[in-house]
């Protein structure tokens, strides 16, 4: 309401209602149906859903049987540019266990844009509050055995998977790609397009390919990341 009052403060031209009559006309319709195409199909698969969970746009579940994927209460799952703030969205918001043993949580609060999400025979895990920017990427595989690279194509290497933990509070710029046994520490940043190939201590700065930490952050160096 505040940024309506700024809004009007502008002037009441037809074209400024028109604009703002049609972001709430996005935002409400699309919030509305992406959540309740989301919450049949997440009670369809199986898939366990909190309170409050909302999502603009379609949200992609693929549940192997005896796989989990639980989504805490009040997460938001973003998968329409029309939502997005800082960018367009390459995919909708993707989860996907693969096996029996797999699974995928997303705690509380978190939000997610257009992130896609893939446990093939561990586990990936999100903290509370964590802020996941358009585009990540996150796995648990590296997909295909590395050697020898004649098999490659045939042999899955699953016992090279290890499983993906993001801290409390975390945030991910835009772009980023968590690889397969990485602990990301609570309220770390990981810079815009980044790759994370090992752990990132809690309250840092990390960016990079492959992310390495820039600085440590407080009250004060936070309100310059």
């Amino acid at each position: 309401m505040d940024m309506l009052r700024k809004a009007l403060e502008r002037g009441l031209t037809p074209a400024n209602v028109a604009s703002w009559a049609s972001l709430e006309a996005m935002r409400v319709l699309g919030v509305g149906f992406g959540t309740l195409r989301l919450r049949l199909k997440a009670r369809l698969l199986g898939v366990e859903l909190g309170r409050g969970v909302t999502a603009h746009g379609p949200v992609g579940l693929l549940r192997w049987p005896g796989g989990r994927i639980r989504i805490g209460a009040g997460v938001h799952l973003i998968s329409s540019w029309r939502r997005a703030t800082a960018a367009c969205l390459a995919w909708p918001v993707r989860l996907r266990v693969f096996g029996p043993w797999a699974s995928i949580d997303i705690g509380e609060g978190s939000e997610l844009s257009g992130t896609s999400i893939t446990a093939r025979s561990t586990a990936v895990r999100v903290g509370r509050g964590v802020l996941v920017a358009p585009n990540c990427v996150i796995v648990d595989s590296d997909f295909h055995a590395p050697w020898p690279p004649e098999a490659r194509a045939t042999e899955p290497g699953m016992e090279r998977d290890a499983p993906v933990t993001i801290g409390d509070h975390a945030w991910l710029g835009m772009q980023c790609i968590v690889l397969k046994g990485v602990t990301i520490g609570e309220g770390a940043i990981v810079g815009a397009g980044s790759v994370v190939t090992r752990d990132i201590p809690p309250r840092t700065l990390a960016a990079g390919a492959p992310a390495r930490v820039i600085r440590h952050l407080g009250p004060e160096a936070g309100a310059h990341a």
